[in-house]
C-alpha cells in the first residue's frame, strides 16, 4: 500500500511539474512571439520613416535643376539618423528570426535594404527627367 502510495504521489509530481515546465514553456513561447511581433513592427516603422523622409527630398523644388549624379549622391546622403534606425531595427528584426546566421548576414541584409530604397528614388527620378514636360 505504501509502494502504491508512493508511486502515485511520484507521478502526481511528476505530472505536476511536467504541466508546469509546458505552461511555463508556453508563456515564453508567447513572450517571444510578442518580442518578435514587436520587432518586425519596429522595422516597418523604421522602413516607413525612412522612405517618408527620401521622399520629402524628391520634392520637385529640390530636384528641378539637379543632376542624375547630383541626385543620386544627395540620397546617398540623406536622412542619416533615419536610414540608422532603419538599419538597427531590421538587424534585431532579423538576429530573432534568424539568431543563427552569419554574424554579417544581417548587416549585409539591412545595408541592401536601403540600397534599394535608395534606388527605386533615384530611378524615380531618372524617370522624371527623362518624361517630356
Amino acid at each position: 500500500m505504501r509502494l502504491h502510495l508512493a508511486l502515485a504521489l511520484a507521478t502526481l509530481t511528476s505530472s505536476a511539474l511536467t504541466s508546469s515546465a509546458l505552461t511555463s514553456g508556453a508563456l515564453i513561447s508567447n513572450a517571444w512571439a510578442d518580442e518578435v511581433e514587436d520587432a518586425h513592427r519596429q522595422a516597418l516603422q523604421g522602413r516607413d520613416s525612412y522612405w517618408n523622409c527620401l521622399a520629402r527630398e524628391y520634392s520637385p523644388d529640390h530636384i528641378k535643376t539637379m543632376t542624375a549624379q547630383d541626385f543620386t549622391a544627395d540620397i546617398a546622403a540623406a536622412c542619416p539618423s533615419e536610414r540608422q534606425n532603419f538599419r538597427v531595427t531590421l538587424m534585431d528584426y532579423l538576429s530573432m528570426q534568424h539568431p543563427d546566421a552569419e554574424a554579417g548576414a544581417h548587416l549585409s541584409t539591412a545595408n541592401r535594404a536601403i540600397e534599394l530604397a535608395q534606388k527605386d528614388i533615384v530611378t524615380a527620378f531618372l524617370r522624371h527627367k527623362a518624361a517630356p514636360n
